[in-house]
């Protein structure tokens, strides 16, 4: 299995509270840093559309 490194936001500094992203064997995987046993796996298409989504506030009411 062919796996890059965890990478975590520039904007999370030294913090252990934040979301690592990686590539997979064609996929990416995400994780909470401070719950690295959990992973969720998605395709490269899905997560640029979340991150579109994410971008145009489509999560916005989610938010306090």
């Amino acid at each position: 299995m062919a796996s890059s490194s965890w990478q975590k936001s520039s904007y999370s500094a030294n913090a252990n509270e934040c979301v690592e992203v990686r590539t997979t064997d064609g996929l990416i995987e995400l994780r909470e840093s401070d719950e690295g046993d959990i992973i969720v796996r998605t395709t490269p298409t899905k997560f640029a559309k979340f991150l579109q989504g994410v971008k145009a506030g489509e999560f916005d009411h989610f938010a306090g």
